[in-house]
């Protein structure tokens, strides 16, 4: 059975006992290395893990085995699955994810997911094995210097040799993950450290010197965005996955609320603030809403908060809000003026400069303005989104339509991963979301692959949460041999195949780019209703628009995992569209 969080004060009071215990043995008992990782892991508060065991990790899954009460163990079915798993996990909890590796292939097998969870500033603390040290540099048996290869996708990175170093390196492992801006952190172990003793001495890592994981916010730049602010006719508010990571909900709604300031989102931002809020003024970028884009170019004032000013949001930089006075909260001072100059940079925790901006600001109303995107939001309602969500019925089942059918069945309510392609965008731009963090995305790599691992660990994570994987034909197939997790674990997540039989968001571009050049995009695909029964799943395949409504309420009411295959439109296209190198103001609405 999967994993499910302590739920009741004696399970909790266990997990407690352990940690203290853990604690007083500081320099008491003689472990080995790898009960070292294991017991490390117990300190800071790890009850789920993912991985693949191989021949130079295997004194850590040795030592797994006395304490799978206390920590529990995911095998995957690929070490990419197992990465992906714990970025659902970390996306879905706030926590810190947790996967383990072996050395060579087992570690860089980790890195696309590692990478991934670099650009999209997800804590995760990996942990490979590594050949014995007295190996290193000699190109031995699954030898690979993952320390040097992942250098530039890490936040941090570590290759322990010793057995007494071990503490040391994870307690600091994990703050360097959670702290600040999150992100990947690895601890490669080599297998004579696992094998090594040493007296265990925990000490959890609270700073480190030098490094500044919460800039102290400067006043004066806190008023001097007010000023701007309170100055500006037409303010726009840009908000990130900053929102999120600083749990900043309620702040960064008081602060729109105050100023009457529409608000529009990144992907990753997504479900920071719930879909139907009047000032949520929809999705940023080359598949976003007709207003927000247009009207960037129409604001007097920018304010960018908890986002990094990514190429997919401006287009073309010599053409972007070069009207507007620019005001940045950010954490990250590396983010400030790196791709948009700035005329206010607030440095800090957003949780703490929105609260502080909020106070500063006077209480405002901007109805002329907010006009403005709803007559935007009206032109592209009757030129896309009518036909997107409402298509003839002599035309073929659309993305749209399916998303807004299952946005409705789960009420806006569940968590919502998405992989990477057409269908991404179509159910970021239609599923009406209800719920704080219910986004859960592969944003700034673009990864395919990623739904149907990180939707297993985002169930596994938060279990009394409806967790709904939303994957196109050719992304489904890259991690296709997760349902053998799936059903190992019996995590309950639901899997909607949206099928063209196309790469579809590369055959868009062939079609509007390259004269219809379809040049490997076509799929062939294998029966999945065959492969997910041999899964053991439920599943079913709907052709025809008349059995879609039936489908989706089986779908979502179903008591377990279910994978629902729906035939959409082979050649049908998302708008709007910014053309790649081109303005915002030049977004397409066909």
């Amino acid at each position: 059975m999967y994993h499910q969080h302590p739920k009741d004060a004696q399970q909790i009071g266990k997990m407690k006992e352990v940690e203290e215990q853990l604690l007083k043995e500081k320099g008491t008992k003689t472990l080995s290395g790898a009960e070292a990782v294991v017991k490390s892991l117990l300190v800071e508060d790890v009850d789920l893990m993912f991985g693949y065991p191989g021949g130079a990790i295997m004194p850590v899954y040795d030592a797994l085995y006395d304490f799978e009460e206390e920590l529990r163990h995911v095998l995957t079915r690929h070490e990419q699955g197992a990465i992906h798993a714990a970025q659902g996990y970390a996306r879905a909890t706030g926590k810190v994810g947790v996967c383990l590796a072996t050395s060579g292939p087992g570690a860089t097998n980790l890195l696309t997911g590692i990478a991934d969870a670099q650009i999209d500033s997800t804590p995760l603390v990996c942990i490979t094995g590594q050949v014995h040290s007295h190996l290193l540099g000699t190109d031995a048996f699954q030898e690979t210097d993952v320390v040097g290869i992942s250098m530039p996708v890490t936040k941090w990175n570590i290759q322990v040799t010793k057995a007494a170093d071990i503490p040391w390196a994870i307690a600091r492992a994990f703050y360097v993950a959670k702290s600040g801006r999150p992100g990947p952190v690895l601890v490669d172990i080599t297998k004579d450290a696992q094998f090594g003793e040493l007296e265990f001495n925990y000490k959890k890592c609270e700073s480190i010197r030098s490094y500044v994981a919460q800039p102290k916010v400067n006043p004066h730049r806190v008023l001097e965005a007010a000023e701007l602010i309170n100055r500006a006719r037409k303010p726009l508010v840009l908000f990130g996955q900053g929102v999120l990571l600083a749990d900043a909900k309620e702040q960064f709604k008081s602060f729109i609320e105050k100023g009457d300031l529409p608000a529009a989102w990144t992907i990753m931002g997504l479900s920071a603030l719930e879909t139907e809020h009047e000032l949520n003024v929809g999705m940023l970028g080359m598949h976003g809403n007709y207003a927000p884009n247009k009207l960037t170019n129409e604001c007097d004032v920018l304010i960018a908060v908890g986002m990094r000013f990514d190429d997919r949001v401006t287009g073309d930089l010599s053409r972007y809000a070069k009207q507007a006075k620019v005001i940045h909260l950010e954490l990250d001072p590396a983010e400030v003026d790196k791709n948009v100059k700035t005329d206010v940079a607030i440095i800090g925790d957003c949780k703490l400069s929105l609260k502080l901006l909020t106070d500063a600001i006077n209480s405002n109303e901007h109805s002329q303005w907010k006009k403005e995107f709803e007559k935007l939001k009206i032109e592209e309602f009757n030129q896309v989104i009518n036909e997107e969500l409402f298509p003839s019925e002599d035309e073929p089942m659309s993305m749209g339509e399916v998303v807004n059918l299952m946005s409705e069945a789960t009420k806006g309510e569940a968590i919502l991963v998405t992989d990477v392609g057409q269908h991404q965008m179509v159910a970021q731009r239609y599923y009406q979301f209800k719920k704080y963090r219910s986004n859960i995305t592969s944003g700034g790599l673009g990864t395919m692959g990623f739904a149907l691992p990180a939707a297993l660990g985002a169930k596994m994570g938060m279990p009394h949460r409806e967790v709904v994987a939303v994957i196109g034909d050719g992304g489904f197939q890259m991690t296709i041999q997760e349902l053998g997790t799936l059903f190992q674990t019996q995590a309950k997540i639901k899997i909607l195949v949206l099928n063209n039989e196309f790469l579809g968001m590369v055959r868009q571009w062939q079609d509007l780019f390259f004269d219809k050049r379809y040049a490997s995009t076509e799929m062939v695909n294998p029966d999945f209703q065959t492969i997910a029964k041999g899964y053991h799943l439920e599943t079913k395949k709907v052709n025809k628009r008349e059995d879609l409504k039936q489908a989706m309420k089986d779908f979502v009411a179903h008591d377990g995992s279910y994978l629902l295959e729906v035939m959409v439109g082979k050649e049908n296209n998302v708008f709007p569209m910014i053309p790649t190198g081109a303005s915002v103001s030049d977004i397409r609405l066909k």
